[in-house]
């Protein structure tokens, strides 16, 4: 993932009393490392020494940000539940005229890296395996995606234990979508949306609804893509 996509939600200008002169290595630039690392080769490599080696500055430097490697690692955490979570939320919950409309804003997490992060998501599940109480933050992450889906289809007249299976179907085959890594060429989705989204609403997409959306990826996706 680009570090443009990766620092996007970090960027803040970090003072500290008693800090003079020019910053060697700030506040983000740890972070981003502990992120890069995290993603590339997992949480036991985001390790102090190791971090400050790369970024070419002493282990006393780091503590001028965080109180521990436990500090840091919580804010990656945090940094996951404030990006991957909370747009899902945010676009699941979003007014919609019809199901169909409300499904689409759902799919631009699917198509927008600035709002959920694949690789970022299954690094998180990775850590998961290694620790119970990681484990339980995703869980409680899966679950809270899954419920604001779930009552967005609930808002458009679907009764609850309905609304609770596609919302389960929608989310969960996305993830196994990334899973699997199929790297599909985003055209070839595009010329599936409207049936994905017969699928997941049992209703038919307008043509207006489907080009809207394709409008939307246009914008958003990188044509490398």
């Amino acid at each position: 993932m680009s570090c443009v996509v990766l620092m996007a939600a970090l960027e803040t200008t970090i003072q500290r009393a008693g800090v003079t002169g020019n910053i060697k290595a700030t506040r983000e630039d740890w972070l981003k490392l502990a992120l890069e690392t995290l993603i590339s080769d997992g949480v036991e490599r985001v390790r102090v020494l190791t971090l400050g080696q790369k970024l070419d500055v002493s282990r006393s430097s780091f503590y001028w940000y965080f109180k521990s490697r436990q500090d840091l690692l919580d804010q990656l955490l945090d940094y996951w539940r404030q990006t991957n979570t909370k747009f899902i939320v945010e676009r699941a919950r979003r007014p919609s005229a019809t199901v169909i409309r409300g499904v689409m804003s759902i799919f631009e997490c699917w198509v927008d890296e600035r709002l959920f992060d694949p690789q970022l998501d299954f690094a998180i599940r990775a850590w998961a395996r290694r620790s119970p109480a990681i484990r339980r933050a995703l869980d409680e992450a899966d679950e809270e995606r899954v419920n604001a889906i779930r009552d967005m289809f609930m808002r458009h007249g679907y009764d609850e234990v309905d609304a609770f299976v596609r919302a389960r179907v929608l989310y969960f085959m996305q993830i196994g979508y990334y899973s699997l890594e199929l790297n599909e060429p985003m055209s070839s989705r595009l010329a599936q949306v409207a049936s994905y989204l017969r699928s997941f609403t049992g209703q038919e997409p307008s043509p207006q609804d489907v080009e809207d959306f394709s409008r939307y990826v246009e914008k958003t996706v990188p044509r490398s893509r």
